[in-house]
């Protein structure tokens, strides 16, 4: 089973997401914040990461910076979950190696189509 992990500071939009990745038969783990992000990439090994960009503390790319500096972080596919459709954002995204970025809100199927492109089928 592919172990996906979720980082959003909202917590209505882990829950829908988590709901949505476990219907579909994905592991999840849950995060609030980039800190808890980055501590569970070390602990549960995932596949994918789901990351919201905004969010307090540490954004989304900072937390990918972070993730890229890592031994155990440096491969892990990164999804990014924004509102932001500004083209600097997204410019910067690709720029730090996200994998896909999916706007919110978001449709179940967008999501789940973009997962499987990212790191295939179950």
């Amino acid at each position: 089973m592919k172990r996906i992990i979720i980082t959003d500071d909202e917590i209505m939009n882990l829950r829908m997401t988590e709901f949505i990745l476990k219907k579909a038969g994905y592991e999840t783990v849950k995060t609030a914040s980039g800190i808890e992000c980055l501590n569970s990439v070390r602990e549960q090994k995932p596949d994918l990461i789901l990351l919201d960009l905004l969010m307090p503390e540490m954004n989304g790319f900072e937390v990918i910076e972070r993730l890229r500096e890592m031994d155990d972080g440096r491969d892990i596919p990164v999804i990014l979950l924004t509102a932001a459709e500004d083209k600097e954002s997204l410019d910067k995204a690709h720029e730090l190696g996200v994998s896909a970025c999916v706007g919110k809100p978001f449709k179940q199927e967008e999501l789940l189509g973009t997962i499987q492109s990212v790191i295939g089928q179950l």
